[in-house]
């Protein structure tokens, strides 16, 4: 069985700074760019007997918005709803109660998060985003 919990002290930052490394989304990560958005999020761990196994973090004023991020469930762990289940998490638990809207992205998991009513963005064109030189410099060499 695998156990959620949002208790900081718990998190493997090692592992997690392994996995966002290698992600799509922030590949090579510095360790200490990790820490400090742990430090500055809501986070979940997912645990299978002691050992971490899925990782995901939110960003929130807990009244009108919230951002999750960084979703990543081990390798070993795929494929049995994790990812679901922890944003599922998230928009059930009490902090996140009437917050309207709860923002989130992804290049390869839509439907996972379908089933929990997200949806392309409605109004598009009311987005904007400032990068860093860096961010869009590795989006633009991006597939």
């Amino acid at each position: 069985m695998i156990d959620l919990d949002d208790d900081r002290d718990r998190l493997d930052v090692a592992r997690i700074h392994g996995w966002l490394a290698s992600s799509y989304w922030s590949p090579g990560i510095a360790r200490d760019v990790v820490e400090r958005a742990i430090l500055g999020s809501h986070c979940l761990g997912a645990y299978r007997d002691g050992e971490q196994v899925g990782f995901a973090r939110a960003i929130t004023d807990h009244a009108t918005f919230a951002w999750i991020a960084d979703v990543w469930i081990d390798e070993a762990a795929r494929g049995q709803g994790l990812g679901r289940r922890m944003v599922g998490w998230f928009v059930d638990h009490p902090a996140f109660a009437g917050i309207r809207r709860i923002g989130l992205v992804t290049a390869d998991a839509h439907g996972v998060y379908e089933a929990l009513g997200f949806h392309a963005l409605l109004r598009p064109d009311r987005y904007m985003e400032r990068l860093s030189p860096e961010a869009a410099a590795m989006l633009r060499a991006a597939p």
